[in-house]
């Protein structure tokens, strides 16, 4: 048999690898050979896990597999539909309801991911004609809905007021018939730092604007039974459209946006990533449903203390400043050098990853590194050692 010819997109792919490689962007899937937790092992290696996001270490727990056992043994896997043709599933409609009272907001709407949450709802309440201001770190999700939407779009400085404030003032002169949405993150996934949700709430209510806030990494972790930073501010009555995930510290897999009943509304209806998705199965929201049980339990509490305990460990070894979230970024610069601390690390037994652009920009490399409620104090001492000594490196 003659063999094949390389295609012209074959010779495309082959030059675009190798200028991602020559840049030190090479990324690569890594698979794990047990259940996310502390303790995982890849490539037949036992590591200590730095890089989840299951910050309460619910991912593995007895109750979410058993919980999401029972729904499958009732309802199958497959939910063989999108939920609004014959895919919404008891389950489904329980996590909604779940997720609006464990937010103690009038209703919620579950989606798929996270993506599909921004990407379904950013675009269904603005388009041509409207403006989206978002802060310069919202993640990659927010950025790609607000460009769906069609609307114009505003950026402001990490955390700049003065910024934010005068592209309000912008928006509503130049575009006063506009809906003006700012979008920003309570926690944000990179550098783990927190937003001035007061002062951010304050503008925007002066301009008339909505504000959108993403959660993703609050949940779980901040405010009373890990009900978010706007929970803690006293501030979520205050927040027009609430985002969180049910992937992070909920363990499970998923995300949603909650408010009015008439947002949920609007959204069933309008929200593309919604309508034309097929629903999750119905054994992931339950699931999700025991998950949120958990974190609003004592068991809950006493994991968030857990984890707090772990953090304020972490910082007191390394001598840095007090925690604001489960995130602890170790800024390297270059990409090479990033991928090249991480690749040590790892041969030292310990998973941590090195993040590069575009997740930063670049110049921006770091190693990401994540605690749970599950590492041990002897845990925690020796990835400072580990770090101290890459540091001074």
């Amino acid at each position: 048999m003659r063999p094949r010819s390389e295609s012209h997109l074959d010779q495309f792919l082959a030059s675009a690898l190798e200028e991602i490689h020559l840049r030190g962007l090479t990324r690569r899937l890594s698979p794990l050979q047990t259940a996310q937790q502390v303790r995982v092992v890849r490539d037949g290696r036992s590591l200590l896990n730095f890089s989840s996001n299951d910050y309460l270490g619910l991912a593995s727990h007895p109750a979410l597999q058993s919980a999401a056992a029972a729904e499958w043994e009732r309802s199958g896997f497959g939910s063989g539909a999108s939920r609004l043709i014959c895919g919404t599933f008891d389950a489904h409609e329980k996590l909604d309801s779940t997720i609006a009272n464990f937010k103690q907001l009038p209703a919620a709407l579950s989606f798929s991911s996270g993506y599909a949450a921004a990407m379904g709802t950013v675009p269904a309440l603005c388009g041509a004609g409207d403006v989206v201001i978002l802060d310069k770190l919202s993640h990659a999700c927010l950025i790609d809905a607000a460009r769906l939407s069609g609307a114009t779009l505003r950026v402001f400085p990490h955390n700049d007021m003065s910024r934010l404030e005068s592209h309000l003032q912008w928006a509503t002169k130049k575009h006063p018939s506009a809906k003006i949405l700012v979008v920003c993150e309570s926690i944000y996934s990179m550098d783990g730092d927190r937003a001035p949700l007061r002062d951010i709430i304050d503008l925007k209510d002066r301009f008339g604007a909505w504000l959108f806030l993403d959660e993703a990494h609050a949940v779980g972790v901040i405010g009373q039974q890990g009900r978010g930073l706007a929970d803690e501010a006293g501030l979520a009555d205050r927040v027009d459209i609430h985002m969180g995930t049910l992937g992070k510290a909920l363990g499970s897999h998923g995300a949603y946006i909650a408010g009015s009943l008439r947002l949920r509304n609007f959204l069933i209806n309008r929200a593309r990533s919604f309508i034309f998705s097929t629903s999750p199965p119905a054994s992931v929201a339950a699931a999700s449903c025991k998950a949120i049980e958990i974190a609003a339990s004592p068991d809950g509490d006493a994991r968030r203390s857990a984890l707090w305990r772990n953090l304020r460990a972490l910082h007191e070894l390394l001598a840095m400043n007090e925690p604001s979230s489960a995130i602890f970024p170790v800024l390297i610069g270059g990409e090479s050098a990033a991928v090249e601390t991480s690749e040590r690390l790892l041969a030292a037994g310990f998973l941590v990853p090195s993040i590069r652009f575009p997740t930063v920009a670049r110049g921006g490399a770091r190693l990401r590194v994540t605690l749970t409620a599950d590492h041990s104090p002897e845990d925690i001492v020796s990835l400072a050692e580990a770090l101290s000594a890459e540091l001074k490196k």
